[in-house]
């Protein structure tokens, strides 16, 4: 069950929407207090947000920049204020996309729909537990029991990359050109670097031989 963020102080309308959503299948968090609203988002460990722009203590594209440094779970930014310098604004900070109210609800769910099966079904949360190890994202490290690896950024885009798509194939270009896109600048050599790195640090957690090698495609990693 996917979980959905509402961040949004009008209480009618985030209710609403809760409502909405969970009929539909949906599990969903609200953020009611507005105090410590970027870490109250991080928190919930969510698969998508839907984000206010207009909140009370900060600026929900202040919020979005902030949040984009930590994590690329899929964001909505909800507005009313229909300025195409503020969808511009959104969009270059990282949003995946930007809504006016007053919005058909059925149109906010297919956007919902299209975002998240783009981003390969879940997104990979900021932590994440695989084979009885906990894979911290935003922390940058992986750990099990007493024992913390430290992951590069390259190493750790690359373990989100395989961890969305476990027991499937995830071909060479494919990771280099995710990485490229994410300014990475990752070629062929190193990718194989980085992939050496990688299970060197997992043998260290005990989960040795998880990366399997696909000559002439790629790489998979095992289920748990």
């Amino acid at each position: 069950m996917e979980k959905v963020i509402i961040v949004e102080d009008d209480e009618k309308l985030r209710n609403e929407v809760a409502i909405f959503l969970e009929r539909n299948g949906y599990q969903v968090v609200q953020v009611e207090q507005f105090d410590n609203t970027l870490e109250r988002i991080i928190e919930a460990q969510g698969d998508l947000v839907l984000l206010d722009i207009n909140l009370p203590n900060m600026d929900g594209e202040f919020i979005l920049r902030e949040f984009r440094k930590v994590s690329d779970i899929p964001v909505i930014m909800i507005t009313s204020r229909d300025n195409e310098l503020d969808e511009l604004m959104s969009m270059n900070y990282g949003a995946d996309h930007y809504v006016t109210k007053p919005f058909h609800i059925q149109i906010l769910l297919a956007k919902m729909v299209a975002i998240l099966r783009r981003a390969g079904g879940l997104a990979v949360r900021e932590q994440v537990y695989y084979k009885d190890c906990m894979m911290d994202f935003s922390k940058g490290r992986m750990e099990k029991g007493e024992v913390q690896i430290e992951l590069t950024g390259n190493e750790s885009k690359i373990m989100k990359i395989l961890l969305k798509n476990k027991g499937k194939i995830v071909l060479r270009d494919d990771l280099m050109e995710e990485l490229w896109d994410s300014e990475a600048f990752i070629d062929d050599n190193t990718l194989t670097v980085n992939i050496t790195r990688i299970r060197n640090k997992l043998n260290k957690l005990g989960l040795s031989e998880v990366i399997e090698t696909k000559r002439g495609q790629g790489y998979r990693l095992a289920e748990d």
